[in-house]
């Protein structure tokens, strides 16, 4: 019997069935129905279908990563953006890339180096958070400074690089993620300085902006992070979030208050032993990475206040201590003179502080076992620094809080830096002006750049980190900025207007130099003049204003070194000019006519080089030609006094 088209349909439907089962649900005959499959068989699906069903989805992930880019969707996370042309530096909002639910980003303290590294370059990365910046001293401070200032005091013939890119609260994630980005810039050598944020920073474990406790994934978010796609995933759930969020749970104050979300990680506990193991195992693959690219690396131990930072958070527990009980005895120990007891008490004091601000001592375990298994050196900054201090003991005489060293205390970390790339030969090639260790370290903090309103502006920094969480328990005792401050000063003024009112930097500091040329203080108005450049060589307006303002004083000689210095970076008419103008006022003729005829090439218009020129062969006595440059200033500027004055002068002279 021939089967109907609703029985024809239903087998087709229900191939996945035996023909015994389709025929028991039809009542018909198994041969009826394998007849049926048999003459029905089932078309093989071509091959492209399954290369098709492949490429769409990628299809269409491509067109969307376009688009979000096209209509300029998320952030470019590029590391390095050009600043000149030819110069580069860190990408100012690659803080966003690590800190998605915090507003107010880290930056970096601004360092720039050359697109194309020179041949007698010597190029010096520095990695590391707040403390590697140099907090609360921010840019001119940190350790790296000073290994800058001493590398070129002592080796002049060598174009020195030291780029710091270290990041306020970040941790061993950001760190191992910039690597790759800084090999690709053919360093010379790379300091590291970090683990006090392993456990709050930037996708640390106990930190509000953690990933979880999965160190593969944590990496692949980061690498995923540069597309787009990502970003748009990550804040529609960040989005998500924030409407799910109560007000309480908005955290404000100091980003070290805001960064804290497990505020009590208890010593050997689970979440202590993951942060050990996420530091040790980011630092190995740094490692890894820079001895793959043949590239020199020094990592230092660290180093916290002991003897002047009671514990935080503070509980006993049946197996330990509590954290206050152990700093009194260690406080005890050290009032009866038995220093390296309460030195080893104090060290137990801070491991057992429930807020790890301070990193524990197992983690310059980590570092120490790592040096000796790759065979790199480390520095003891915490020997460093122990040596300095009062009864061997770190403590408030070199450091500013629970771990940020004092202006001294930075300097005392690069030379141990310093010295430590001496005796392992990771110097410039070149022979140094000046052999003596000590001698250059002398020379380097005595001509160390740094002013007056940065002392008073770390000052407030620290005023104001004090007067929040963990520091102030009471939220009720907080003091306002203005009576917590209390400026008294227009030094002081311009200080509170950088820290509370976020005027950025590089304002606040040439308002400080105005400040002091208004009120005639050369000196300090040379000196701030001075920061500046030393912070921005590459923007020319500074070399101009100081010259401008010194030559409209008369104080031509440290006008003329702000020339020289501008002309030694880039020649142009307006260093040229001014040197020529100011060795011809000094007499050095030679001199004058050069840097004049130099500036005449930039720009061969300008009335007051021809008129200083025709002043240069007028004491030369080459009167003709002295005449000729007065008549050219002339005709570009005809009511020219000086030059009419200078012309008459020359022609009677030429007509007697």
């Amino acid at each position: 019997m021939a089967l109907s088209k609703k029985q024809q349909n239903w087998i087709s439907k229900n191939r996945k069935l035996s023909p015994k089962k389709i025929a028991e649900k039809l009542n018909l005959e198994v041969e009826e129905v394998t007849a049926f499959l048999d003459a029905h068989p089932v078309k093989p699906v071509p091959k492209y279908f399954y290369l098709v069903m492949f490429i769409i989805p990628i299809i269409f992930v491509v067109v969307l990563e376009l688009s979000l880019r096209v209509f300029d969707y998320g952030d470019d996370y590029q590391q390095w953006i050009p600043v000149t042309e030819k110069v580069n530096g860190l990408n100012p909002y690659i803080g966003k890339k690590y800190f998605t639910k915090t507003k107010a980003l880290p930056e970096s303290i601004q360092d720039t180096f050359d697109k194309k590294k020179k041949d007698n370059a010597y190029r010096v990365f520095v990695l590391g958070g707040s403390s590697a910046a140099g907090y609360p001293f921010m840019p001119l401070g940190s350790f790296s400074r000073y290994i800058d200032q001493r590398l070129k005091h002592v080796y002049p013939n060598n174009k020195i690089e030291v780029i710091n890119i270290s990041l306020t609260a970040i941790n061993s994630y950001t760190i191992r993620d910039f690597v790759p980005g800084v090999l690709e810039q053919k360093p010379d050598l790379i300091l590291i300085y970090a683990g006090h944020n392993e456990f709050y920073g930037a996708l640390g474990i106990g930190s509000m902006e953690s990933l979880g406790t999965s160190r593969d994934m944590v990496n692949l978010i980061l690498y995923l992070n540069k597309y787009r796609i990502t970003q748009l995933v990550r804040d529609f759930l960040s989005w998500s979030i924030t409407l799910l969020a109560s007000d309480d749970e908005v955290k404000s104050g100091t980003l070290m208050s805001r960064m804290a979300e497990d505020q009590s990680i208890p010593l050997n506990s689970d979440t202590y032993h993951a942060g050990i193991e996420q530091f040790r195992e980011n630092l190995r693959d740094v490692i890894e990475m820079v001895q793959a690219n043949d590239v020199d690396i020094i990592i230092g131990n660290l180093a916290s206040n002991l003897k002047d930072q009671s514990p935080f958070i503070a509980k006993e527990t049946e197996d330990l201590p509590s954290a206050v009980e152990v700093y009194g005895k260690a406080q005890s120990e050290l009032n009866n003179g038995n220093l390296s007891s309460a030195d080893s008490l104090f060290r137990y004091a801070k491991d057992l502080d429930l807020l790890r601000f301070r990193a524990p001592e197992k983690f310059n375990e980590v570092i120490s076992d790592l040096a000796n298994q790759y065979n790199f050196p480390f520095v003891s900054i915490d020997s460093a620094l122990s040596k300095n201090s009062v009864d061997q003991i770190i403590g408030d005489d070199l450091m500013t809080d629970h771990l940020h060293p004092t202006l001294r205390g930075y300097q005392i970390i690069g030379d141990a830096f310093y010295t430590a790339m001496h005796y392992h030969n990771m110097l410039p090639k070149s022979e140094p002006t000046i052999a003596d260790l000590g001698t250059q370290d002398s020379i380097t903090v005595s001509n160390f750049y740094f002013s007056k309103i940065d002392s008073i502006i770390a000052d407030y920094k620290i005023k104001l980190l004090k007067n929040d969480w963990p520091y102030l328990k009471d939220p009720n005792k907080k003091l306002s900025s203005e009576k917590l401050l209390n400026p008294q000063n227009g030094i002081d003024s311009l200080a509170y207007k950088f820290v509370v009112d976020d005027v950025p930097w590089i304002e606040i500091q040439q308002e400080t130099a105005d400040y002091y040329l208004i009120n005639g203080d050369i000196n300090n108005y040379v000196n701030q003049m001075k920061l500046l450049i030393y912070q921005y060589p590459i923007i020319p307006k500074f070399y101009e204003k100081a010259v401008t303002d010194l030559i409209a004083r008369e104080h031509s000689k440290p006008a003329l070194k702000f020339a020289e210095e501008k002309y030694n970076i880039s020649p142009d008419a307006f260093s040229t000019k001014w040197i020529g103008i100011i060795l011809l006022s000094e007499n050095e003729i030679t001199g004058a006519e050069k840097y004049l005829l130099e500036s005449l090439d930039f720009n061969p218009r300008d009335e007051q080089v021809l008129y200083n020129l025709a002043g240069v062969y007028v004491q030369k006595k080459d009167y003709e030609t002295a005449l000729e440059y007065s008549n050219k200033a002339l005709a570009i500027k005809p009511g020219y006094q000086a030059a009419k004055n200078l012309k008459a002068q020359l022609t009677n002279a030429l007509n007697k």
